[in-house]
């Protein structure tokens, strides 16, 4: 499976934002989609997944209520929408892929920036 992370750029604090990850490759109907994030400086995080059969996600506390993903299984695209984004939000995020019965995530596509800017 290929994945590729898109949507980022720079926007403004307190705005809306929508990011992409488009899958393709061979069938990924038993893995977990999530996403990661690396802040300038900072080492790599955690921040949600999905699996993709059943659409059930899980966040990271520190985000819940302002990190949603979804995905839309006709268009093998996962997204995350961040709403009120805040300068902590800045980072290169990224959507890698699992199966299920691994514990990590083993495959990694290009990241996207997001800047955040007051």
């Amino acid at each position: 499976v290929q994945l590729q992370a898109s949507g980022g750029g720079l926007v403004r604090a307190g705005s809306p934002l929508t990011l992409s990850c488009a899958a393709s490759g061979r069938t990924f109907s038993g893995s977990f989609l999530g996403w990661f994030r690396q802040p300038p400086g900072k080492e790599r995080e955690f921040v949600g997944e999905i699996r993709w059969s059943t659409g059930i996600t899980s966040y990271v506390d520190s985000v819940k209520g302002r990190f949603f993903i979804f995905r839309d299984k006709d268009k093998s695209t996962m997204y995350l929408q961040i709403d009120n984004l805040a300068s902590e939000d800045t980072a290169v995020y990224y959507c890698p892929a699992r199966h299920f019965s691994q514990s990590s995530y083993a495959v990694w596509g290009q990241g996207t920036q997001v800047t955040v800017s007051s």
